[in-house]
């Protein structure tokens, strides 16, 4: 169970990441549309786990990589956003959020 300031940081983390892959961190993602499902930090704020979802979903494997490697600079583009805000930038861990597309493969094995 999230505290209320887990919780905050986690609004302010998801809404901060998204904008900086709206803005920041464009040719990293190669014109690919990257939504942050969801961000889950840690008790201690030192570690937050980043679900992002990919679209179109025929070369996720290439650009999450590409965001996995390139995770201290998305980290460090963050601390200059918040680190105002917070003592710790956390530690980001990036993990594919496949929701939709299972959602997607459901829906259509129930119209067949």
């Amino acid at each position: 169970m999230d505290s209320t300031r887990q919780k905050k940081i986690s609004r302010l983390l998801q809404k901060e990441i998204s904008e900086l892959f709206q803005k920041e961190v464009r040719e990293l993602v190669m014109g690919v549309m990257v939504t942050v499902t969801v961000v889950r930090i840690s008790p201690d704020l030192g570690q937050a786990k980043v679900y992002l979802s990919i679209f179109p979903s025929n070369n996720i494997d290439e650009v999450f990589n590409k965001i996995v490697d390139n995770a201290h600079q998305i980290r460090f583009a963050l601390g200059k956003r918040v680190g105002k805000q917070m003592r710790i930038i956390p530690e980001l861990k990036f993990f594919k959020d496949d929701s939709l597309d299972y959602l997607d493969n459901i829906d259509r094995l129930l119209k067949d």
